[in-house]
């Protein structure tokens, strides 16, 4: 907190909630970030500390990483990779983080106490129809509904110091603490690939026109097309956007 390079990626909150709470709504801050730091055991805080591979030491950490996950995997991470990024979660005892989708390639491992992370099967148009996944790409973070039916569809995973999870692009997720103040750590990157990105921001707007739009992933040359029509009519919105009035 007193690094002034990663100090400014902090986020926070506190209160209770709820595990289809959508992020834009959890309880107003009642404490100032030191103070729900420094009384993190009761102040029901979830603390992210993003960017901290800005700090020479953690990127090491996440070089690191990243190196063990290629070799583990077998995938060239180095040549799919746009960004990448390193966090550190620091949660209050029994709090929860709600259900919802990453954009990123995520893995994340517990350092300190423990919590339970449920996380969903992506490709499962049940626990996250295609309209969702559209709205989430489009406009929405928190598109993702938690649909109490399907919990039991969930890959559950209880985390110990020293474990560690992957999460998927798109797979829909929560996690609740034990009762215990946790550390985590989350490397995460990006995927170079935007196609399928383009594909359900095409899709949400064939949709508001009232169409029923193919999935990606069913038809390559129909991904292909409205991959490039939708990168090229967001390059034209931002040139627009440059010109003077």
């Amino acid at each position: 907190m007193e690094n002034p390079i990663t100090r400014a990626g902090i986020y926070f909150d506190s209160g209770q909630v709820q595990v289809d709470q959508r992020w834009d709504s959890v309880p107003r801050r009642p404490l100032t970030m030191e103070e729900a730091f420094d009384s993190i055991e009761n102040s029901g805080a979830w603390m992210i500390f993003r960017r901290v591979h800005l700090d020479p030491d953690y990127n090491d950490i996440l070089e690191e990483c990243l190196r063990d996950v290629k070799a583990l995997s077998g995938r060239r991470i180095e040549e799919d990779r746009k960004s990448q990024e390193a966090m550190i979660f620091v949660t209050s005892p029994n709090r929860i983080t709600s259900y919802h989708i990453d954009r990123e390639c995520n893995f994340l491992m517990q350092v300190r106490g423990t919590k339970t992370i449920h996380i969903f099967n992506r490709d499962d148009r049940e626990v996250t129809p295609e309209q969702e996944l559209e709205t989430f790409w489009s406009r929405d973070n928190n598109a993702g509904i938690y649909k109490q039916q399907y919990e039991d569809r969930a890959h559950v995973f209880a985390m110990q110091p020293g474990d560690g999870v992957h999460i998927p692009v798109n797979s829909p997720h929560w996690l609740q603490n034990g009762n215990n103040i946790s550390i985590s750590l989350s490397i995460s990157y990006q995927q170079k690939d935007s196609n399928r990105k383009y594909v359900y921001q095409a899709n949400y707007y064939l949709r508001k026109f009232g169409l029923h739009p193919t999935p990606p992933g069913q038809h390559a040359m129909l991904d292909r097309g409205k991959s490039l029509a939708m990168a090229g009519g967001l390059r034209v919105k931002k040139l627009l956007a440059r010109q003077p009035h």
